[in-house]
């Protein structure tokens, strides 16, 4: 039923709205949550839905932002749906919906663009009224302290469409608002030029309030900059604002009437960080009082509150307030806001005026308050928007909500998208209760054939039927037609193998079901198949027969392979074969492997192998069991002959094949006394011995992979003994050697020099290694080498001390250049400098080229690892000092795993050559939760700094080691503010609404 119900797609009526007085929701598109908000407190507010409502279709037709704006509000006013599409309209303004915006700024440039659409209507309160509703001035005054008078620049007002209030150091918006209205000295060397006084003076400067807009909004300034890190971090405190607000006494020039402000709309933005998190809005309902909480599609009720009734006090902290007096006989409300978002309420009064204490709230992620002005009940009704000719009040097809209709040309698109709305839930009503129908017939068809399935005796007529047809019949709503071929043999009836894939029919259950779904065919309960059934008979009597006769040449095969009762004629099987033949088990008839008793014994010339070939050992069986053996093979394949061969006991193994194996061991043979005969002449190389060098004698240089491969070829013995021989001497020194300039293309290994001897330092390392002369000559005549192409070598040593010739040779230095050598028996030290000559020359040409075009490689290499280590303490321990400086080798491995030390952690952190710094400084934070203004990162005794340079530009390769200290200097912070302010830093601080309708010059009019 459930997957039924799918397939019909989603329910629209679960979209439904709940009550004709419950505001709708608008979809978020990706990221459109800020142009939600600020909709909803747009549509919310009363004369601006009627602004928009009053504007002629003529100028909704040329402005299509102000159309699709009208178009929203309608659907949101008139809609069935508890939630309107918004695609239209941030399409309209040309909007990413990927990418999370300010709502502030949204606001801004929305109020911009619609005004310089409205100025297109004739209707004059639609016209201007974004500016009626939400325009007030300021302006900047300068007043000199010595003459009193202010700046002609004071006069200047400026519109103003919010305040932007600064919150951190501050509590409550009376605290922001003394802030902002503050008066700021000038003095000393910000004096101010006083005209009337022609000098420079003491001077204040401060703002001032002239007109306040019916509609008072306080943007809040949670954004800072952080200059230490140069990041922008939100500010999270608690932040109290009052239901009721006496703007008064804050205008310039007091006002006669009041100007009390009831709270309207508060605008909320969750989340840690500043370019991230989500917008919602709480909205008060100027006709109920009621508040609602707009969260995208979702609308939920709060009650009189704006942040519900049911808030929790846990954690709770009291705001405190003044009192207002208001000459008014109604009765006050005292509420202080407790916790992040919480209200409490109580009653005071006194016997003359209503003393009220101001309904106050506080809430930490509060982004923007939003305040209407309170009409006093002696002046009169509000005005009536023009509406152009357009009756209002009696023109709509829809039902008014709040005191507002909508045109007709408006009116007659939401009556048919309600309609059509209706229509498909009715639509997809009707398919569900059509589809419920279906199958509540379809169980109790099944329910009636179940019960007149059974057949009542054995001499009742009935019908075979397939069970897989019949689960078929029972799971699906349409099932196909019978089909019972599944359970027919080759003769076309029932066949007694099938009975488990079967069920019996009455003949009345068979009746109903193929006279409505019909197919077949049908198989009444003679359709018995008998020669299926002799068949079986027959498989089972051969089965039987096989056991048995198996069973006793079993008997005989463990005795062949004992070596017992070989008696008679006797006949060669593979003896693998015949362990494998004894060990299958539950056998009723001969299988595949039995055809193969002598495959394996056999030669490619169809003859006997040799028994001393691989996989050639066989044994011998007597003569009822080769019989056995022949039998059944020929029952699994009559028709091949070539398969089994037959070999007698005076069988002789094949000739051509046991010649390859005596020519093969001869070869073998010669190998060994080869191998052993260079072992003997070479003993300390081919053992690993180092070689003790003297200064003056010959040498020469081979390279060591050659060596290396000797060396395995030389003792390899067993299973390994048909390891690869190394390449011929002439072609591995041809290699070393530069075709320009015909020098040597490897630089002479390093030697040490310790207890008076001279030894190669490091000759499993080294590219090349020093052999002795006569090494070298016997490997020319063993390997294919010219004793005169030899790469000669000879050893010179001199004292470092006083020796200034030395230092300015131009021969090649050691890479071991004054080496300290403690002579343990005299205790005697000597510094020596050991030099190789080599003929040819080293070539240091081609060599610099090779390591440039070899250091390059190493700088582009891609997702390697490097080890990184937190080091506790301002100095690492030695070993990671001297691990951290050591030079790259291409194969050192490293492990993948995180380790704890007693000094610190260490990581592998999978990097490239292009990496930049910063990037493995935000690696190394996620790993260690050291903020990256802290993070001292080093590459031996080298700090790495620099956080756009890569890995590549600062020599840092595969498998180096880093180690890296907190400074403790900047405080912590979480890692994921710096991820998300880096991520919209990069796709939406530079662009913010660049290339949108609200940024654009050009007018929004169709073209």
């Amino acid at each position: 039923m459930s997957e039924i119900v799918l397939s019909l797609g989603p329910d629209p009526s679960k979209d439904l709205r709940a009550a004709t007085n419950s505001p709708a929701g608008l979809t978020n598109l990706g990221a459109t949550c800020y142009a939600n908000s600020i909709l909803q407190c747009l549509y919310m507010n009363k004369p601006f839905r009627e602004g928009v409502f009053s504007v002629e279709p003529n100028v909704l037709k040329e402005q299509p932002v102000l159309d699709q704006l009208a178009r929203l509000f309608a659907q949101l006013h008139g809609s069935k749906k508890a939630f309107v599409d918004s695609a239209p309209f941030i399409k309209t303004l040309e909007l990413d919906n990927g990418v999370q915006q300010d709502s502030h700024e949204f606001l801004t440039l929305l109020f911009s663009l619609l005004e310089r659409c409205l100025s297109c209507s004739n209707v004059t309160k639609a016209r201007t009224i974004v500016q009626d509703l939400f325009r007030g001035s300021v302006s900047h005054v300068t007043t000199c302290l010595k003459c009193g008078k202010d700046s002609e620049a004071s006069l200047k007002m400026e519109d103003f469409y919010e305040l932007e209030l600064n919150v951190k150091g501050l509590k409550s918006l009376d605290g922001s608002l003394d802030d902002y209205l503050s008066v700021e000295e000038l003095r000393g060397d910000n004096r101010y030029y006083c005209e009337s006084c022609a000098t420079r003076v003491d001077a204040t400067r401060s703002i001032k309030l002239r007109s306040l807009p019916a509609v008072l909004n306080f943007q809040l300034k949670r954004c800072v900059f952080l200059p230490k890190t140069t990041t922008k971090k939100k500010i999270t405190s608690a932040f109290a604002f009052p239901g009721e607000l006496d703007m008064g006494h804050r205008l310039s020039e007091h006002s006669q009437s009041e100007l009390i402000y009831d709270l309207s709309a508060v605008l909320i933005h969750k989340g840690s960080a500043v370019n991230s998190g989500h917008y919602i809005a709480h909205i008060k309902d100027e006709n109920t009082r009621q508040w609602w909480e707009f969260d995208d599609e979702h609308v939920s009720n709060l009650g009189v509150h704006p942040f519900g009734e049911g808030v929790s006090n846990c954690a709770a902290k009291s705001v405190q307030t003044e009192p207002v007096i208001h000459p008014s006989g109604s009765e006050s409300v005292d509420a202080v806001a407790m916790g992040n978002h919480a209200g409490a309420s109580q009653s005071k009064s006194s016997d003359s005026d209503i003393v009220d204490s101001v309904q106050t709230f506080s809430s930490s992620d509060a982004y923007m308050l939003m305040y209407i002005l309170r009409h006093s009940n002696n002046g009169g009704e509000k005005e009536q928007i023009e509406s152009g000719g357009i009756n209002m009040e009696n023109a709509s097809c829809v039902d008014p909500q709040n005191g507002v209709s909508l045109p007709p040309y408006l009116c007659e698109e939401i009556k048919q998208l309600n309609s059509s709305y209706i229509s498909d839930c009715e639509e997809y009503k009707a398919k569900k209760e059509f589809e419920s129908n279906r199958i509540t017939e379809r169980r109790q068809e099944v329910r009636f054939i179940i019960s007149e399935a059974p057949v009542q005796s054995l001499g009742e007529l009935y019908f075979w039927i397939s069970t897989d047809w019949l689960r078929h019949w029972a799971d699906n709503v349409n099932p196909l037609i019978i089909d019972n071929h599944p359970i027919q043999c080759l003769h076309g009836k029932v066949p007694v193998s099938k009975v488990g894939n079967m069920k019996r029919l009455s003949a009345k259950a068979w009746t109903l079901l193929f006279s409505k779904y019909e197919g077949g065919p049908a198989l009444a309960k003679d359709y018995y198949c008998t020669d299926c059934l002799f068949e079986v008979a027959r498989s089972m009597v051969s089965a039987d027969s096989y056991r048995d006769r198996r069973t006793t040449m079993k008997d005989l095969a463990d005795a062949a392979l004992a070596g017992k009762c070989l008696d008679g004629p006797l006949y060669y099987v593979s003896k693998t074969w015949l362990h494998q033949w004894i060990r299958r088990k539950n056998i009723d008839s001969p299988c595949e492997a039995d055809a193969e008793p002598t495959a394996s014994i056999r030669c490619p010339h169809g003859e006997l192998k040799p028994e001393q070939a691989p996989g050639a050992k066989r044994v011998l069986v007597p003569e009822s069991l080769w019989l056995f053996f022949y039998d059944t093979a020929n029952d699994v394949k009559p028709d091949d002959p070539l398969v089994f061969s037959t070999f007698p006991l005076d069988s002789a193994p094949c000739a051509q094949c046991s010649a390859e194996l005596t020519n093969e061991a001869c070869s073998e043979d010669n190998r060994r006394e080869i191998k052993l005969k260079q072992r003997q002449n070479h003993e300390k190389l081919a053992s690993g011995k180092s070689i003790a060098l003297f200064p003056l004698q010959r040498y020469y240089l081979l390279p060591t992979s050659w060596l290396s491969k000797w060396k395995t070829y030389v003792t390899a013995s067993g299973k390994n003994a048909s390891s690869a021989e190394p390449e011929t001497l002439c072609n591995i020194i041809d290699v070393l050697k530069c075709e320009k300039h015909s020098g040597l293309l490897e630089r002479p290994p390093g030697l040490i020099y310790k207890r008076n001897m001279i030894f190669q330092k490091s000759p499993n390392t080294d590219g090349l290694t020093i052999v002795t002369e006569n090494d070298w000559k016997l490997f020319c005549e063993d390997w294919g080498g010219t004793v005169e192409k030899g790469i000669s070598a000879e050893i010179e040593v001199s004292n470092c001390v006083g020796d200034e010739s030395f230092l300015v040779s131009p021969e090649i230095p050691i890479s071991e250049e004054c080496m300290n050598a403690h002579d343990e028996a005299n205790g005697e030290a000597e510094s020596k400098r050991l030099v190789v000559k080599t003929s040819p020359e080293v070539c240091e040409d081609c060599i610099g080229e090779r390591e440039s075009c070899e250091l390059m490689r190493k700088l582009n290499y891609c997702n390697e690892d490097i080890c990184v280590c937190f080091v506790r303490g301002k100095e690492p321990p030695r070993s990671i000092l001297e691990a951290s400086g050591n030079i790259f080798e291409p194969d050192r491995r490293t492990s993948k795993r995180s380790k704890k030390t007693t000094f610190g952690n260490s990581i592998n952190l999978n990097v490239s050559g292009s990496t930049s710094i910063y990037q493995l400084k935000m690696m190394i934070w996620e790993s260690f939760g050291v903020v990256k203004e802290n993070q001292i990162i080093h590459k031996g005794s080298r700090v790495i700094d620099g956080e756009s340079a890569t890995l590549a530009d600062l020599n840092v390769f595969p498998g180096d080691m880093l180690w890296v200290t907190d400074s403790e200097i900047h405080e912590n912070r979480d890692i994921a503010d710096e991820l998300s302010d880096q991520k919209m830093e990069v796709h939406q601080a530079e662009e913010g609404f660049r290339g949108t309708l609200l940024t654009s010059n050009i007018s929004s009019q169709v073209v």
